[in-house]
């Protein structure tokens, strides 16, 4: 009835892959854990002790194949009509977590997101720029995520019928870096699948450092260029986009570029510290933008 897909890399889930599999036992219903590792280059022997939990499996790949390809991948190796999708670096908040998307699953078209939190706890120096977006922007509550279905969408914690995904794929020619879930939802959006926000959300554990963050900042706006730019998503679908669009008609797209390359030292010295600014982060993001949009 219900397959639990994982893709991970450089990661432990075997407490992940434990904590599920005693809920979804306690549920009755028939159901698989495939876990499939994108080409680690970090090895956890834990991961082995999965393939000894009944009815799951933790399989490594050869070659490293991105976020978008292992998504469909693990789809297409599932039996069941039912598909969870979970990121590795997550972990349930309750104990019913299971059986709360066991309730949504109905013969309506639609996918289920359950939302994510941050931990309350701040963690390191280096992490907290990572940490405090992630709390504001992303850890968005039931209500909040129902005003813009789509747009609060993300890929870590989804459950969705296999004849649906069939329809709506991952994308895997756009760049392995960032934004395939926004794209995801652009589609979704376009094929009028409805969205169902439920409050059922897991913790994201895995923060990155500043330095990792800061670039896959970078690299996440210039995948939103690609897009954008070979028409795969609008340009206005995204804020951060609609803004650059403004800015180009109003023909100001060389000020801002400059404002980013006067003020990317200074911005990132406040983004490194122990009080981040996130409106600070927000200009650089807007700044990188326009620059590469300028080039």
């Amino acid at each position: 009835m219900l397959s639990i897909l994982i893709p991970t890399y450089n990661y432990n889930i075997l407490k992940l892959v434990s904590v599920l599999h005693e809920q979804i036992e306690k549920s009755g219903i028939e159901f698989e854990i495939i876990c499939l590792d994108d080409a680690s280059e970090t090895l956890f022997l834990d991961n082995d002790k999965i393939n000894g939990i009944e009815n799951s499996s933790y399989k490594i790949l050869e070659t490293n194949i991105g976020r978008s390809k292992i998504r469909n991948l693990l789809a297409k190796k599932a039996k069941y009509d039912w598909l969870l999708f979970l990121d590795s670096d997550v972990l349930p908040k309750n104990k019913h977590f299971i059986s709360e998307y066991i309730m949504h699953i109905n013969n309506e078209e639609k996918i289920v997101y359950g939302g994510i939190l941050y931990q309350e706890e701040k963690p390191s120096e280096d992490k907290l720029l990572r940490w405090m977006y992630g709390k504001n922007r992303e850890a968005l509550s039931f209500e909040t995520r129902n005003e813009k279905p789509y747009l609060s969408f993300l890929t870590l914690n989804f459950l969705i019928r296999k004849s649906i995904f069939e329809k709506v794929s991952f994308n895997e020619t756009i760049p392995n870096l960032r934004h395939e879930d926004t794209l995801f939802s652009y589609d979704l959006m376009r094929k009028k699948i409805k969205i169902d926000q439920i409050d059922n959300p897991v913790y994201h554990l895995g923060l990155d450092d500043f330095e990792i963050a800061i670039k896959k900042e970078n690299e996440s706006l210039s995948v939103l260029k690609h897009l954008i730019d070979n028409q795969l998503i609008a340009s206005d679908y995204v804020r951060i986009s609609k803004l650059v669009s403004k800015i180009k008609d109003f023909k100001l797209l060389f000020a801002f570029s400059f404002f980013y390359k006067t003020t990317r030292l200074v911005f990132l010295k406040n983004l490194s510290s122990r009080n981040p600014s996130l409106f600070i982060f927000d200009l650089y993001r807007l700044g990188y933008l326009c620059n590469i949009e300028n080039k």
